[in-house]
């Protein structure tokens, strides 16, 4: 199985399971609330969210990992039902698997804010 396949696989339990956010608004209210353990970024993320969700990070001392993956807004949207160019994982278990498979997949924290 492909690491994409995986990443994608784990995400969608994430989604159905209710512990992760997808869009810029909910991502952010995820950071502002500390609940956001990883953020990760589609790889046509504007570069003006892609800032705003850094600048919340740093600003609310979020401890979550900021990561670009491979897949598009609409990719996104086609495994996960719901295109977002930023979406946040909010349960450590899941987050920390996440970083497993995107570490081996060779992705890794773009943005690691107080860890």
């Amino acid at each position: 199985m492909a690491a994409d396949e995986k990443l994608f696989g784990l995400l969608t339990v994430c989604r159905r399971a209710g512990r992760m956010e997808m869009g810029f608004d909910s991502v952010k209210e995820a950071v502002m609330q500390h609940k956001a353990y990883l953020i990760l970024e589609a790889c046509d993320i504007s570069p003006k969210t892609e800032k705003e969700i850094a600048f919340a990070a740093e600003k609310f001392e979020s401890k979550a990992d900021i990561v670009r993956i491979d897949a598009d807004k609409a990719a996104v949207g086609e495994k996960l039902g719901k295109p977002a160019a930023v979406m946040a994982v909010c349960d450590k278990g899941f987050a920390g698997k996440a970083k497993e498979i995107l570490s081996a997949e060779g992705n890794s924290a773009e943005n690691t804010i107080n860890q």
